[in-house]
């Protein structure tokens, strides 16, 4: 197998070797030829102008033409920048015309008593630029031919290499795929932790390739393609990089971008050329990334047609999935975030046999990751990992490596030996609720708002039986435009949510607007961002989840396909899922809960109007109270405090 490996042709041929060890180039087809005639032809342009410019004349030195000038025997003079030309009176017929060429690098010398003595012996002299032919050359002749030249280069040497199989000018229908082999990538499966099933999944793919005959002799036949499908930050790219490092076959890796050039008719050519290698290298692995790039579902521009020539190279790579023999080992590996937007031709079994879910991972997962992020990271004694992931909810690997990344940063900051706890609960902080502002002074009635509003956050979600456990609050400045946060952790992971749960959780989203309101007796722009997250979770209740009593049991809100950018499917044309009658029910039930759960805040803050007034006043005064503090200041809870799902990120609530 290693020496089938090793001769295996996957392009253009590789350069041969000079002895010294650097690569041999080769010139095109046609290229010798080309340069020797052009080299070939310049000069003899050239000496063919010089001869015309010299034409049928006698050099004589420069003091010599002067004194022929004082003896008056010329009857007129032509100055040029590079010669002056005197021609013989009539009574000297027979002589020959006289030029002087000057003596400082090819330039006459401004000479003014040439000029005098034109003058006093009455000569006329005349100026001229050059010969002629010289200008005429240089500007017209020359960029010509040279155009022609390039033109007749290019397209002899792309239809040369065209003949040897290398692409020459028309290299862009070639396919740009990379290969790699088990010694390119270093990494394998043992570098991936958290996602176990979907480490399993894909190591019974690369089982497939080495094992074939295992799963055949019972009739089996080999996937044809595996969707790795998850939201960002998940570790799709990196588990198709194990892929690569763990499989012994050829691995072919490039983007759903790299299909589509603004020629029409490229990227299907790059599919057909993508498989024709993949077929003669077989068994391997392609493996698309980014795939929503090139697989997005057909119709989507409407019907102008501007997206003809995406949904050419998407029919070429339907084909050719349907086209290739699953027995000969060659499995497509794709990876994307947008499931969503996918064509449902491309999804169909037969072509992605297998979707792969690879989702944020759970407790346990996060402090596997963890581990294996902080293996060149000094550690402090204090670090306890299940802590940290404890404190990280919803947090993909790529955010996890961000924080270790930040929190050893910070620990170098304060130049201390090791990282410490401290470190990464500011690392979590600076994640998520972004870099601290220290410099953004607010003026004290900015303050006191603030400060009610987070107090407001807080005390709601203390008093509530089903609200997230509160674990610090602040009203210093962070990020882009929160002038202040309330930070939530659940307690364990969770995968559903009760009614009561997400009413619980809107009344906290509207406890600061409702602190407002009972304090001040107005409102601010502070609450733009609770306003707008409580009336979405509001309209999820009651279009997907049915927990509208008007509306009863009925999903109306999007078609069950997993999101995992969020947003909405932006079909053309839009469809109304409802009549107008029910739009106008469900806009009222939405106003319903959220007005409903804003009394309710109220309520709450009304009653433990006391509790609000000290949680304000000791944030005025240290801006920061952490949750043993906050704790004392408002008391325990009569009741359990619930999680919530592990899918959700950590809840914010932001003022500004």
């Amino acid at each position: 197998m290693a020496n089938r490996r090793k001769s295996l042709r996957l392009g253009p041929e590789k350069p041969r070797e000079s002895p010294d060890g650097a690569p041999q180039r080769r010139l095109p087809l046609g290229t010798s030829s080309f340069l020797i005639w052009l080299v070939a032809g310049l000069v003899g342009v050239m000496v063919l102008q010089r001869c015309l410019d010299r034409g049928d004349v006698q050099r004589v030195a420069y003091s010599e033409l002067k004194q022929g000038v004082r003896e008056k025997r010329f009857e007129r003079v032509t100055l040029s920048p590079d010669w002056v030309r005197a021609f013989p009176r009539a009574a000297a017929k027979g002589a020959k015309e006289k030029a002087v060429r000057p003596w400082q690098a090819g330039r006459v010398p401004d000479d003014a008593a040439l000029l005098k003595l034109l003058d006093e012996a009455g000569v006329p002299y005349e100026w001229s630029a050059s010969s002629g032919f010289g200008q005429l050359f240089w500007v017209w002749i020359a960029p010509l031919l040279l155009g022609v030249g390039i033109v007749w280069f290019l397209f002899r040497g792309a239809a040369g290499a065209m003949r040897q199989g290398s692409g020459g000018l028309m290299a862009f229908e070639k396919s740009k795929a990379r290969v790699h082999f088990e010694s390119d990538t270093g990494i394998t499966f043992s570098d991936v932790a958290g996602i176990d099933e979907a480490v399993e999944e894909l190591r019974e793919i690369v089982e497939f390739l080495a094992h074939p005959d295992k799963f055949r002799r019972l009739g089996g036949k080999i996937p044809k393609g595996v969707l790795l499908l998850g939201p960002p930050g998940t570790g799709k790219t990196l588990l198709a990089r194990a892929v690569a490092g763990e499989a012994k076959v050829p691995f072919f890796n490039l983007s759903g971008s790299e299909f589509v050039e603004m020629f029409v008719g490229v990227g299907a050519a790059r599919v057909r050329d993508l498989f024709e290698q993949a077929q003669g290298s077989a068994p391997c692995i392609i493996f698309i990334d980014e795939l929503d790039a090139l697989g997005k579902s057909r119709g989507w521009g409407g019907y102008t047609g501007a997206h003809e020539e995406r949904e050419q190279t998407l029919n070429q790579l339907l084909a050719e999935m349907d086209g290739f023999d699953p027995r000969v080992g060659l499995i497509v590996l794709a990876a994307t975030n947008r499931p969503e937007v996918l064509d449902p031709a491309l999804m169909r079994p037969g072509r992605f046999d297998r979707q792969v879910l690879v989702d944020r991972p759970d407790k346990k997962g996060r402090a596997e990751i963890l581990k294996l992020h902080v293996m060149e990271v000094k550690l402090g004694a204090n670090v306890d990992l299940d802590k940290v992931a404890a404190r990280t909810p919803g947090f993909a690997g790529a955010d996890l490596a961000n924080v270790v990344n930040e929190a050893a940063l910070l620990a170098a900051r304060r130049n201390a030996d090791a990282v410490e706890l401290q470190d990464f609960e500011a690392a979590i902080e600076r994640v998520v609720a972004g870099l601290q502002k220290k410099n953004r002074c607010m003026n004290p009635d900015e303050k006191r708002i603030v400060a009610h509003h987070e107090a407001g956050h807080a005390l709601v979600a203390l008093s509530l039986p089903n609200a997230e456990p509160v674990h610090k609050v602040s009203i210093i400045p962070h990020g882009y435009a929160a002038l202040g946060y309330t930070l939530q952790l659940p307690l364990e992971d969770r995968y559903l949510m009760r009614e009561e749960e997400l009413k619980d959780k809107l009344a906290t989203l509207l406890g600061g607007r409702a602190a407002e309101e009972l304090v001040f007796g107005a409102v601010s722009t502070g609450a733009s961002n609770d306003l707008k997250r409580a009336t979405d979770l509001a309209r999820v209740m009651v279009l997907e989840y049915g927990m509208s009593p008007a509306l009863g049991p009925l999903g109306l809100g999007g078609d069950g396909r997993p999101r995992f950018l969020g947003g909405e499917l932006p079909a053309w044309p839009r469809e109304q899922l409802y009549s107008e009658r029910t739009a106008e029910l469900v806009d009222a039930e939405i106003k319903r809960l959220v007005e409903t759960e804003l009394e309710r805040a109220k309520s709450v803050l009304v009653t433990r109007r006391e509790v609000l007034a000290a949680i304000a006043a000791r944030l005025l005064e240290v801006e920061v109270i952490e949750k043993e503090e906050l704790d004392r200041l408002a008391g325990a809870k009569e009741t359990a405090v619930a999680g919530v799902s592990s899918g959700d990120e950590l809840t914010l609530r932001k003022v500004g």
